[in-house]
């Protein structure tokens, strides 16, 4: 067994094992989760090439049985018209009445690339542990305990001197007899005593002793990472945040490392079935040869078997688009309000807020709603008074260069709210609400007894921000002088352009409120880091509120009436509840009360009533008949339930995005859908703004629509399972459903569908401009990740202009499907 040779990795082999770890896309932990596409590195390609390769490499879905596409044509989602010119698209040259029949074959899935694991797993007997299932184990339990955040265990805390992930697993598997006796092999451990202590030698050794070309390692080591892959995204994560919180571990590539683990175990089970195997050897080796020469056959035998998904998919999402298009092209009122409105208000553009939009403007023709991303353009992040712990407020593609905290000298609130921070933790895990009843007696039964049937608002401690006297900002330790602000809050307004400035200019946030959910950051806003929307309303209101801000500002030809007030809000999405932040900085630099009248108060309360019955006949159905105060009371009580599995839809069910001044759209009942971002093409003459848009909330909605479509189509990949068996790993890493298995990424299928239909309809996004094409182009051109995402068929993006809606794509225009 001894090895007589020490391979070496040469350059090209570095490249291509650097390129499939970076195919991996990154996934945030619990406390910052955002929704991000899982198959982000892979938009330099077409999205079909990308469906064919991944389906090749792992059996990854991305798309739904032809049964559920049969289903909705059946019943009208997807119309005739709109499946030929599917079919069209795809070359499939059948006649339209024998087309249905054609695309209504199911076929299965073919066989995709099977690892060596794999190819030993079709030859063991049936009463022994699968060598894929252990190796998942055990690599996934390794994995948790080496990252853990909380209570560290085995070398976590001396990471930064002492071994990466490789070389640590590696020492604790040297020194683990279990392996060989849940595997029912008693010399198995002794090959792992053979493996080299670096992982370019391990690479090196395992291209040679496997005999893989440069074509058979990229696809190989794609594979492998593919089939850990909730693993693989999370570390993705730790390589994306290289310094930011893991300087300390900013020298690992740590994609790369669990790559060495799995390509480990892939030789260990090949060294060691040639030597106690042989006869079981010579056949995985024939198999493995025929694989490695036929990967082009492969892709292209997936490339063909999904051909008929595509075309139902296609012809799904054009349906939706034609639907939409003949909302957008409805006829506007002839009466338009050009007077000073009464009320702005600004939301962010998650499509929840769509609804609330929708219902507030109903109450009066002198409120104005607008949409900007809901981070409100602030570069910050939150850090807690006497805390070293700084939490991002804006989204997950841009870094913090700001740092703000709570004035405020009430030092008790400070400590309680840490020190229940902690008591939240333990017990608002998912599993914990049971062990803490043993641990504490039956006053915490009664306690969520009490919870369940007396409900209450309840935050998280450590998002309680104490009340203040106004915000400190500092940048590199420094604190930001009054032009240094002002100058920050130009560039927001500059971004916003608001023609009127109304007496009371509404800055609403957004958070989510629910009770013993893991995924709850995954409800807040994605544009603050997964965080509420709470600090970046409160601290830009301080500073457009501030009067030193406001002269300088004055003096840079920005002119904001001096009756006009700011006040942060934060819009509840679980409740549809506004909460008025109306502590602010007076002019005299102390704290005044800025009085939301009695007409404003009931405009938001009816807008609440409003928004409440339409997500009713969504959320429960016995709702509908039930008075505003039953409704309200029931929608409260679905918020602190610690049982209900889901308090809300979040995001799903998007569709759009809208880039176009509201009044384009006030008038239309978008069905909560549409995210919506205000610009007027006539306040940005040089298209900077478009540019801006076009280059992050585009990017961000991508981001959401993918996540929502791939843990739908495949939501063992790409989704989190049932989150009644979720279990917390390592603090905020992620999640396990059950107890082991590969990490757990994506959506819940309790936030996807009702347990009688989808609740997310997994189409592309469609994203409507209304500016110039020339500007368009002129984008596109100039950023590559824009045309990739536009003429890769990641995303659908129209010109909109009145009756006329017509789509850009290969850089050409062209009218829509």
């Amino acid at each position: 067994m001894d090895i007589k040779t020490t391979p070496t990795l040469n350059m090209q082999q570095k490249d291509l094992l650097l390129d499939a770890a970076n195919t991996i896309a990154p996934h945030w932990p619990l406390d910052k989760l955002i929704a991000v596409n899982p198959l982000w590195s892979w938009v330099h390609r077409s999205f079909d090439e990308a469906a064919n390769k991944l389906s090749a490499l792992a059996g990854i879905k991305t798309y739904l049985p032809i049964d559920t596409y049969r289903n909705w044509f059946d019943e009208g989602r997807i119309s005739q018209d709109c499946l030929v010119k599917a079919a069209q698209h795809y070359d499939l040259n059948v006649a339209p009445d024998a087309l249905l029949e054609a695309l209504s074959q199911t076929n299965s899935q073919p066989t995709p690339w099977r690892n060596l694991a794999d190819l030993a797993d079709q030859q063991r007997p049936a009463n022994k542990m699968s060598w894929h299932d252990e190796i998942t184990h055990q690599v996934s339990q390794f994995c948790a305990a080496h990252y853990q955040q909380q209570s560290p265990t085995l070398r976590q805390q001396n990471l930064d001197s002492e071994l990466d992930l490789y070389s640590h697993w590696l020492e604790v598997t040297n020194e683990d007899k279990g392996l060989s006796i849940i595997m029912g092999e008693s010399k198995l451990t002794d090959f792992f005593h053979l493996l080299p202590s670096d992982k370019d030698a391990l690479f090196a050794l395992v291209i040679e002793e496997l005999a893989l070309d440069d074509q058979t390692l990229h696809f190989y080591a794609q594979a492998l990472l593919q089939d850990i892959n909730g693993w693989s995204s999370y570390l993705a994560y730790l390589n994306w945040s290289k310094g930011d919180n893991n300087e300390s571990l900013a020298h690992e590539n740590h994609v790369a490392s669990l790559l060495a683990i799995k390509m480990a175990w892939e030789w260990v089970v090949w060294r060691y079935l040639k030597h106690t195997s042989p006869e079981l050897h010579t056949t995985i080796e024939s198999n493995w040869s025929a694989q490695k020469v036929a990967i082009p056959e492969l892709i292209q035998t997936h490339h063909k078997a999904l051909l008929p998904s595509k075309i139902w998919a296609l012809a799904l999402e054009y349906s939706e688009q034609s639907a939409l298009h003949r909302t957008l092209k409805a006829k506007k009122p002839s009466l338009e309000n050009s007077s000073r409105p009464e009320l702005q208000a600004i939301f962010c553009i998650d499509v929840r807020s769509e609804v609330f939009r929708r219902a507030l403007e109903k109450q009066s023709d002198h409120i104005q709603t607008l949409g900007f991303a809901g981070f409100f353009g602030l570069p910050i992040e939150y850090q807690a008074k006497d805390s070293h712990y700084a939490r991002p407020q804006l989204p997950g593609l841009l870094s913090a260069s700001i740092t703000v905290t709570e004035c405020t000298s009430d030092q008790d609130h400070v400590h309680h709210q840490q020190k229940e921070a902690r008591w939240h933790r333990w017990g608002h895990a998912a599993p914990a609400s049971f062990s803490m009843v043993e641990s504490m007696g039956w006053w915490y039964a009664f306690k969520m007894f009490k919870q369940t049937l007396f409900s209450k608002r309840q935050e998280h401690p450590a998002n309680r921000l104490a009340p203040n006297t106004g915000w400190q900002l500092t940048q590199q330790g420094a604190a930001l002088t009054d032009q240094d602000k002002a100058n920050l809050a130009k560039g927001i307004l500059d971004t916003l352009k608001l023609t009127h400035y109304a007496p009371i200019v509404m800055l609403v946030g957004h958070g989510s409120h629910t009770s013993n959910n893991l995924h709850a950051a995954g409800l807040e806003c994605g544009a603050c880091g997964g965080q509420s929307g709470e600090v970046n309303v409160r601290v830009l209101a301080s500073l457009l509120n501030d009067s030193k801000v406001r002269a300088l500002l004055n003096d840079m030809d920005i002119h904001i009436p001096s009756d006009t007030r700011f006040v942060p809000a934060l819009h509840n999405t679980t409740t549809d509840q506004i909460t008025c932040f109306d502590q602010i900085k007076g002019s005299k630099g102390s704290d005044s009360k800025i009085a939301i009248g009695l007409k404003e108060t009931g405009w938001f309360d009816k807008a609440k009533s409003a928004a409440q019955q339409e997500r009713a006949a969504k959320l429960d159905t016995s709702l509908l008949n039930a008075s505003d105060k039953q409704r309200s009371k029931a929608f409260t009580k679905r918020a602190n339930d610690w049982s209900q599995v889901n308090p809300e839809w979040g995001l799903a069910n998007n569709q759009a995005f809208i880039i176009a001044p509201r009044q384009q759209t006030r008038h239309l009942d978008l069905q909560g859908r549409s995210f919506l971002h205000d610009y007027d093409q006539h306040n940005d003459p040089d298209f900077s703004i478009l540019e801006r848009i076009l280059t992050a909330p585009m990017l961000v909605t991508h981001w959401i629509n993918m996540q929502y479509n791939l843990s739908v189509t495949d939501n063992f990949k790409f989704g989190c399972g049932n989150k009644v068996l979720h279990n917390a790993v390592g603090g905020n890493i992620g999640v396990f459903e059950g107890n082991g298995g590969d990490l757990r990424i994506g959506l819940s299928m309790q936030s996807l569908h009702n347990g009688q239909q989808w609740m997310h309809t997994p189409v592309r996004l469609a994203v409507y401009v209304a500016a110039p094409k020339t500007a368009i182009e002129q984008i596109a051109a100039k950023h590559d990740i824009v045309r990739q995402l536009i003429d890769n068929g990641w995303l659908y993006l129209f010109h909109w202009e009145g009756d006329n809606i017509q789509r850009f794509y290969q850089q050409q225009w062209q009218a829509p499907e």
